[in-house]
């Protein structure tokens, strides 16, 4: 990707948006701001992937320890199964593992004014740049008749900011440096801000300094960690100020230029990078960051969409390398800029989180958490299989970082995250096809598969094996107890038990009777006058409105999914007639985000390119000025719309088996590298 195509779409702003900061961040670590480039007025997050806190367990008797929580028993093909799923009798401790851990705001940094009376309106000649190629923010306005110049930079690396000021009013004690520390607050969204900062008395912090550098220490509940800051010149922290947890960074006369630094980290970290070398490794790393990788240039173009296509393009590859690049974990829904369900992360959306990494050949930012996160998570994904008398890993839902499942009937009854891993794995062979990856996938594979084929459950009556109930399909908007075989489900199932069967026979390996049997004789996909059902049996499929909302799976057979290697061939008269149904008659106000890469995947495959750019651009389905993917369900952002963009975008730009190349409108003027064919 060239420097001139990545800057042309650098964000600028001249005031603070209510819903989205610019950012700077490592995929880890995140701090938003608003137009001051600090946290002045508007208190953005500062999030990481470490950062977690419990609150106290309850103290009602018998609900005093995780162990406490026994879930229900639901009927499952003539017995009863347990679930993690709220029990009525043990509500606090229910309650506690919903709440509980949380993603915590690592505190609060910005601009301190003598006169406590300003606020944004107060500042003339406000201004803000962010340079995606350097990772840099550079933010300016005016107080009183004087410039103040920021610039904001983050390391690579560690967590830690870099921060350069240059104003007279540092002299004149007019402008110094907050940092402020707040209580977690038991919300399940948190945006734009995350946390209180009037529980003054629930939690606790404490200062030491010496010579140009101060550490805050904050201690909540159980949780504790730093804050290091460091500075040039001569200045002092004081604090904290009357009932609050803010201090103050001020700077003695003479001081017109301060830079510092900022580290965050769960144990005390002395020591660093200082504001210089922050500056030139971010410099580095993202320079590198647009080199690597695949790239798609649509700028030759005069079409208006072709230019939408690319900034989002572009915008979202910052934004996504800021908020969904962690180590060990799948990212939140919100990434690093707020918390949306407490903090946690859906074992579902990894898909959509983390796949184009690999399908833009941006194969190490993958790496950070897949596969590691299904190693990590198998021990107690093993567990849940046993407890409910399946064999293998069944993986959970909304999730904690050790791989604890949030209780709920959703959680715990939803399935479509058990294929995953397959499709992270065949991706990943498609690219290194050696002994390396197949030894690096088969424990995972060969667990996810052995859960696939003890949860089908042979009908004597069908001769086949059905999926559920009790089960909720991709949609989540049905009666659990009378879902079974939802269409989705069952090509997934099949996709991924194809490619388990494959990993074995590759490393010369048994395959499991058990896998083949179950591949071989699972239930049809669920058809009504020549479409796919949500599942089978559902009543008035087209007709009733409950049916025809929220995620529309069924284009997802033949869109996201390759046609099956094994079993019948796919009905492409039924892919076209869903296809054109859901186009008809789809309620397009209750989509999320991923919906429409979804669609426009589906439509790729079918051959219609403009009806997939039509998709992708659906007003619906929209990206504010710095690229975030806005939400009319959820608060803004909602990073898997984002992230199944850029799926989707691959699909243009490298096709599929059997169709490679690129997918755009002809009359489009298009360069694309480093793109691998879709499965």
């Amino acid at each position: 990707m060239t420097k001139q195509v990545v800057e042309a779409f650098n964000p600028q702003r001249n005031a603070s948006s209510r819903t989205t900061p610019l950012q700077v961040g490592n995929g880890n670590f995140a701090f938003g701001v608003d137009v001051t480039g600090l946290q002045t007025f508007t208190p953005f997050a500062t999030l990481s992937s470490w950062g977690w806190h419990n609150f106290s367990l309850p103290t009602a008797a018998n609900q005093t320890s995780i162990d406490d929580f026994t879930g229900l028993d639901y009927w499952t093909h003539g017995h009863l199964v347990n679930y993690e799923i709220q029990n009525p009798a043990e509500t606090n401790i229910s309650n506690w593992l919903v709440n509980n851990p949380q993603r915590i705001n690592l505190g609060t940094i910005g601009f301190w004014f003598k006169n406590s009376v300003i606020n944004e309106s107060t500042l003339s000649q406000k201004t803000q740049f962010l340079d995606l190629w350097t990772g840099k923010i550079s933010s300016s306005f005016a107080l009183n008749g004087s410039t103040v110049n920021v610039t904001t930079w983050c390391d690579p690396d560690s967590d830690t900011l870099a921060i350069q000021i240059h104003s007279s009013l540092l002299s004149a004690g007019e402008l110094g440096i907050f940092f402020d520390y707040p209580y977690p607050d038991i919300s399940k969204f948190d945006s734009p801000s995350v946390g209180v900062f009037n529980a003054v008395a629930k939690h606790d912090t404490k200062l030491s300094t010496r010579d140009g550098a101060a550490v805050i220490q904050h201690n909540i509940d159980n949780t504790t960690y730093f804050n290091s800051i460091t500075w040039n010149g001569d200045g002092q922290v004081i604090g904290p100020l009357p009932d609050t947890h803010r201090y103050i960074l001020g700077f003695a006369d003479g001081v017109t230029q301060a830079q510092l630094t900022a580290k965050f980290s769960a144990s005390l970290m002395v020591g660093g990078r200082d504001y210089y070398s922050i500056a030139n490794a971010s410099t580095t790393w993202w320079k590198s960051y647009w080199q690597d990788g695949a790239f798609i240039d649509l700028t030759g173009s005069s079409s208006s969409k072709a230019k939408e296509l690319q900034r989002r393009t572009i915008l979202s590859q910052y934004l996504l390398a800021i908020n969904e690049a962690p180590n060990n974990n799948s990212p939140q829904e919100s990434g690093l800029t707020n918390n949306g369900w407490y903090g946690k992360f859906h074992l579902e959306m990894t898909l959509w989180h983390l796949l184009h990494w690999g399908r833009w050949n941006r194969w190490t930012m993958l790496w950070r958490s897949i596969p590691k996160m299904y190693n990590l998570f198998l021990p107690s994904s093993y567990q849940r299989a046993r407890r409910q008398g399946y064999d293998g890993a069944r993986w959970g839902k909304m999730s904690d970082p050790t791989g604890r499942s949030t209780p709920g009937d959703i959680n715990a009854l939803l399935i479509w995250q058990q294929p995953h891993p397959m499709y992270f794995a065949e991706l990943e062979y498609r690219s290194f096809p050696n002994t390396t990856t197949l030894q690096k996938w088969n424990a995972i594979l060969e667990a996810s598969a052995d859960f696939m084929a003890s949860y089908a459950f042979y009908n004597h009556s069908t001769k086949v094996y059905d999926l559920g109930p009790p089960m909720y399909p991709v949609s989540e908007n049905t009666n659990e107890n009378a879902t079974i075989n939802p269409a989705f489900e069952i090509a997934y199932w099949r996709f991924g038990l194809d490619v388990a069967i494959t990993w074995k026979e590759r490393l010369n390996e048994k395959v499991p009777t058990s896998w083949t049997t179950v591949r071989d004789n699972l239930a049809p996909l669920p058809t009504v006058d020549s479409t796919f059902a949500v599942y089978e049996g559902i009543p008035d499929m087209w007709g009733n409105n409950t049916t025809v909302e929220d995620h529309p799976a069924m284009t997802g057979i033949y869109g996201l999914l390759p046609p099956p290697r094994s079993g019948p061939a796919l009905d492409m008269t039924c892919v076209r007639n869903t296809a054109e149904k859901v186009l008809r008659l789809w309620n397009w106000d209750n989509l999320y985000g991923w919906d429409w890469p979804l669609l426009a995947m589906n439509q790729l495959r079918l051959g219609n390119v403009n009806q997939a750019v039509a998709y992708l651009l659906d007003p619906a389905f929209s990206f504010d000025d710095a690229g975030y993917p806005e939400s009319n369900r959820v608060p803004t952002p909602y990073f898997p719309g984002a992230s199944a963009f850029m799926l989707a975008m691959a699909m243009m730009a490298g096709g599929w088996d059997d169709e490679v190349g690129p997918h755009f409108p002809e009359e489009w003027i298009v360069k694309v590298e480093g793109f691998s064919p879709a499965l």
